[in-house]
């Protein structure tokens, strides 16, 4: 797979516990480290978690630099109008540091127990196919929104305001259409190394590119994120594959795979999760982030001499 030459991001998946001093404190922390993105899994059904929206307002609130997303946001339990319209405050509010992470839904069961709909694999990809372009009427020029779909529909609505900059669409899919989906209408694809490994996860990419290109859009154009997770330890696996679904060794086996990753893979963002220990968040951002950049860059800079 090509590496499309995207900048280099990190960031840190930030489970909405709902414990204030525990989940604020780990947003100011990866604030004042230097993070590029916060993302936040939205599960309302969840009884120990915080709201998402509300904790990525107050998060936003809060720090100064980091970037924040729903890594992915809901959509069954979230009419895409109000989503709009949230998304483009909370990018307004923050000076452009909101970015939408966005899915077409999971774990059926209790978004029924909420009262939401339980949707079909095909239901649920023409809901998020409609959404993404009453979103992105939302989020336009335009005098009124009007969207007449099976799911959903706008009749007329008046959008605005708009959001503080070219705000992305980012789709946490997986199945072929959903990705072909992903290829002709998204700005960025955020898979997870759990239930996409890389070899996989390649493959996955060939069918956005492929969208991409028939859609007549350049595929470098998408952002690739990947949720990744694992742990440093002192020694790496004798035998790590493509097949691995998270990272287990030092620093520099972390550096070796990440880069594999962005040279070889094409993703440019790696959203790593786990419990938010100081000393993980600093080796994370302040070892492997930096030597991952200067590897990838004298890469480039050798396949285009």
């Amino acid at each position: 797979m090509p590496d499309y030459g995207r900048d280099l991001h990190f960031g840190w998946f930030l489970e909405p516990v709902a414990d204030t001093g525990e989940v604020l404190g780990a947003a100011r922390l990866l604030d004042e480290l230097g993070y590029d993105l916060i993302g936040i899994q939205d599960h309302p059904y969840q009884r120990r978690h915080f709201d998402t929206w509300s904790l990525m307002a107050v998060i936003l609130g809060r720090t100064e630099r980091v970037r924040v997303f729903p890594d992915v946001a809901n959509l069954p339990l979230r009419l895409p109008a109000v989503m709009a319209k949230a998304a483009a405050s909370l990018d307004q509010l923050s000076g452009g540091r909101f970015e939408l992470g966005l899915g077409a839904g999971a774990f059926w069961e209790a978004i029924g127990a909420m009262g939401g709909p339980v949707r079909t694999p095909a239901e649920a990809l023409a809901a998020l196919d409609e959404a993404i372009e009453i979103i992105r009427g939302m989020w336009s020029q335009q005098r009124n929104v009007r969207v007449r779909g099976r799911h959903y529909r706008v009749d007329g609505i008046h959008p605005g305001p708009p959001p503080a900059h070219e705000l992305g669409i980012w789709l946490g899919v997986y199945r072929p259409r959903a990705l072909a989906l992903a290829g002709r209408a998204a700005d960025g694809w955020v898979p997870s190394m759990g239930y996409l490994p890389p070899r996989a996860a390649a493959a996955a990419a060939a069918r956005i590119d492929t969208a991409a290109r028939e859609a007549g859009r350049d595929p470098s154009a998408i952002r690739r994120v990947y949720n990744i997770s694992g742990a440093f330890t002192a020694t790496a696996p004798a035998a790590a594959t493509d097949d691995d679904r998270d990272i287990q060794g030092p620093v520099d086996h972390w550096v070796e795979v990440l880069v594999h990753l962005a040279a070889d893979v094409g993703f440019d963002s790696f959203v790593l999760g786990g419990w938010p220990e100081p000393d993980v968040l600093r080796t994370f951002l302040a070892e492997v982030a930096p030597a991952v950049r200067e590897r990838v860059a004298a890469l480039r800079a050798s396949r285009s001499a």
